[in-house]
């Protein structure tokens, strides 16, 4: 059974109620339909119930177990209205701008459903930024306890790869952290080793990505690569982390053993942290394009209830495996 099987069978053993407010477009349609066949979890869907079901019939997709919700007629609207001003009124909202604000914006109308604890969780970005699916959620969920930094990550399936935990990788920060410090890069490790071991199952073993290899180059860029790997390992020691490293040396266990002898890290890492969001967003997409590689994400870490973005070219099944991915990390809520 391959990761997103897996996800899958551990989403329908514990249900979740994950919300979908891009209904606007179709690939939220075909996968919601596929959601609902496969019993992954319970689906929320946002708009007008009219329209949502039209469009599910002119493409032959059927949503009768879908629970939609509109906006514009939901009846706990004040509710949700009243929660919003209490939350953002040092921000200047007010009753006005906050109903305005629901009943038009899908996204803020989602994220309060979490909130309110009528979802689980949120899956958005096909038709979006990731900057619109997470300033809502930033803004109403705030982070969860103990934080230090919200980031973004990619789960990453190789077909036919030998490497990793038989091919399967997260790539952090691939998705949000534009430039992290060394203390940021720190933190982005420990929690992305966290989330490997939720969703995959199997030890972490984390690398530090650069362009150079124990020393073998020299630049502020790799000094700071070099200290997030002292720091990382002094606040988790437990973790299984060490850099810097290259990604072949990371990765392949022959060139790991001669670019950097005597790691044990070198050539079996499963997780990449990369040293700003240029290298992770293009070394995820390449391997993506030319590994044929599921990707999926950016999936968040650090919110305080799940929400989980999508590349705007991301596919129906792309969104089928999210969504098991937000449900899965709902429910390992329910044990914490």
């Amino acid at each position: 059974m391959n990761f997103i099987d897996k996800i899958k069978e551990r989403a329908r053993k514990n249900k979740k109620r994950i919300v979908l407010p891009e209904t606007e477009d179709v690939r939220t349609i075909q996968a919601a339909a596929r959601i609902i066949k496969e019993d992954i979890a319970d689906l929320i869907l946002v708009g007008d119930k009219e329209e949502i079901l039209q469009k599910a019939h002119n493409y032959g997709y059927n949503l009768s177990k879908a629970e939609i919700i509109n906006p514009a007629t939901f009846e706990r609207m004040d509710e949700y209205v009243n929660t919003l001003v209490e939350l953002r009124k040092k921000k200047g909202m007010t009753e006005e701008k906050a109903r305005e604000l629901l009943q038009k914006d899908f996204l803020h109308f989602g994220v309060m459903m979490v909130k309110l604890e009528d979802a689980d969780g949120m899956v958005a970005g096909a038709c979006h930024a990731t900057a619109d699916v997470l300033r809502p959620s930033l803004q109403i969920l705030k982070t969860a306890p103990g934080t230090e930094l919200v980031s973004g990550m990619f789960v990453m399936v190789v077909p036919n790869c030998d490497y990793g935990a038989k091919g399967t990788f997260i790539f952090s920060d691939a998705g949000l952290n534009q430039n992290p410090t060394a203390q940021e890069l720190a933190v982005i490790a420990g929690t992305t080793a966290q989330s490997f071991k939720l969703l995959v199952q199997e030890e972490p073993i984390v690398a530090m990505i650069s362009h150079s290899t124990k020393g073998s180059a020299s630049h502020p860029d790799v000094d700071k690569v070099v200290e997030a790997t002292v720091i990382a390992k002094q606040k988790y020691p437990k973790v299984k982390l060490d850099g810097e490293f290259q990604v072949d040396a990371a990765i392949v266990p022959s060139v790991g053993a001669f670019k950097a002898p005597g790691s044990g890290i070198a050539g079996h890492a499963n997780v990449l942290v990369f040293p700003n969001l240029d290298a992770g967003n293009n070394g995820y997409k390449l391997v993506q394009r030319l590994a044929k590689a599921e990707a999926y994400g950016p999936l968040t870490q650090g919110i305080a209830k799940p929400v989980n973005d999508l590349s705007r070219g991301c596919s129906s099944d792309d969104i089928v495996g999210v969504v098991a991915i937000t449900a899965v990390q709902a429910g390992a809520e329910d044990i914490q």
